[in-house]
């Protein structure tokens, strides 16, 4: 009886010590599980902000690696006065008795001018010839959203040859290039009636560059006298139109003009601004005979 007395104890005694090595190794176990909770938590936050930083860094890298729009410069910055493009002996040709130019009205000498002549050279009972010469310079600069300078003056270019071959009212209208005169130029010819006679009439439009040189110049036989020869005044009126576009060439310090620096023109899909002169391709007359009246 001693001796089974003594084994139960025994077996309650390891039983015991059984249960409190298990509990030691919960408490052990409980305690770990927040210390690995935090380190799981402080590796994961960590990791969060580098993500973020890697972010934030491609972000930025991507931003800087993203050129800004760029467009091409223009080769011409400044235009010349638009009454002095023609020298003095040019004008006593074409219009022998105009005193002076008029200087046409613009918010931006630097952009778009211009200049007209007139002259009436009366001979009384034996009639008079009459001549109106108007030069409009009209400057283009690049700009990102709608595109180049060269290309803008291209277009305008294009509009103003086609303003020039449908004036209202012209008869026999011809047009062909101008060589020579420019990276590009087209001259137009036509004639007009009207009550005071009858008008032949010269245009020339020359691109340079991001430039755009129109040249109108017409003339008439009033009061009797003979109409003058078209084909004179085409001779007159590209001579005049070299010599203006060599003007702005020279105005912004560069050689002679003439020679193609760009792609050949294309038909302009929009109609840019107007020139100076209100339309310059449309050869009118403030004076008296009152030339081609112009198209709006």
């Amino acid at each position: 009886m001693q001796r089974a007395a003594e084994r139960d104890q025994l077996d309650r005694r390891e039983q015991r010590e059984q249960r409190a090595r298990g509990l030691r190794r919960a408490l052990v176990c409980a305690a770990a599980v927040p210390v690995m909770l935090i380190a799981t938590a402080c590796s994961s936050d960590s990791g969060s902000d580098d993500g973020a930083g890697d972010s934030t860094k491609a972000s930025a890298s991507e931003s800087s690696a993203s050129p800004s729009p760029t467009v091409q410069a223009v080769a011409y910055k400044a235009l010349p006065q638009p009454c002095k493009v023609l020298t003095k002996n040019t004008l006593e040709v074409l219009v022998p008795k105009a005193k002076s130019g008029k200087e046409g009205s613009s918010d931006d000498a630097s952009t778009r001018s211009s200049c007209s002549w007139s002259s009436l050279d009366n001979n009384g009972v034996k009639g008079s010839q009459f001549r109106w010469l108007n030069i409009s310079l009209l400057r283009f600069d690049s700009d990102v959203t709608r595109g180049s300078g060269n290309q803008l003056a291209r277009e305008y270019f294009e509009t103003q040859v086609e303003d020039a071959r449908s004036v209202s009212g012209a008869k026999n209208v011809r047009s062909e290039p101008a060589t020579g005169v420019g990276d590009e130029a087209t001259a137009v010819r036509y004639d007009l009636k009207k009550k005071e006679g009858s008008f032949k009439q010269e245009t020339v439009v020359a691109r340079v560059e991001n430039v755009v040189v129109t040249l109108d110049y017409n003339g008439a036989g009033l009061a009797g006298e003979k109409t003058p020869s078209a084909d004179d005044l085409n001779k007159l009126a590209r001579k005049a139109a070299k010599e203006a576009v060599a003007a702005v060439t020279k105005e912004n310090g560069s050689g002679g003009a003439g020679t193609p620096s760009s792609a050949p023109s294309k038909s302009a899909s929009k109609s840019p601004s107007k020139s100076p002169s209100g339309g310059a391709s449309k050869a009118a007359s403030s004076s008296p005979s009152k030339s081609a009246s112009k198209k709006s």
